[in-house]
């Protein structure tokens, strides 16, 4: 079985109300691979899920470092900045959601996320404005395609009635 399935059924066996067994699972393979990145995001990503932020925050920035790529590093970003929000550093957070944004375009889930933290940070017009924006990006229905400029239009305004950010 190769690394990266045996991680495959670890995660997938995981419960989310006790991340303990995950945790102990994943860690004889975090002393034989510490600098595999897939590894140290699974292993962030435990911590995190079992609230223990702090410490999924300095495995979130090693597998980054280590190089992550596709789909797990998008996932990291948004773990990650999550991670940041959760601990308050809203800059920073934002930061992380700017950088998934660039590198996945079209990936709605930065965005989302990136709204959570400026809900967080005290800007709920700029918030709710981003998630307008991600309706009108990525929901391609005819409601949407009908009303999509009268939309923009509204997410420019509601953004417009922000306080200046205090971050």
């Amino acid at each position: 079985m190769t690394l990266d399935e045996e991680l495959d059924g670890i995660v997938a066996r995981r419960n989310r109300d006790d991340m303990q067994p995950t945790i102990d699972a994943l860690l004889p393979f975090l002393a034989s691979h510490p600098e595999n990145a897939r590894v140290l995001y699974e292993v962030g990503g435990a911590y995190d899920t079992a609230g223990q932020e702090e410490l999924a925050r300095g495995f979130y920035e090693r597998a980054l470092a280590a190089g992550l790529e596709g789909d797990l590093l998008r996932r990291c970003y948004v773990q990650y900045g999550s991670t940041l929000r959760n601990l308050g550093e809203y800059e920073a957070s934002r930061d992380i959601f700017r950088r998934a944004r660039s590198a996945f375009p079209g990936s709605p889930a930065p965005a989302v996320f990136e709204a959570i933290t400026q809900h967080a940070a005290g800007t709920p017009n700029g918030a709710f404005a981003s998630l307008l924006e991600v309706v009108v990006e990525f929901v391609g229905t005819p409601e949407i395609e009908r009303y999509r400029a009268a939309i923009r239009a509204n997410a420019a305004d509601i953004r417009s009635l922000e306080e200046p950010e205090q971050l």
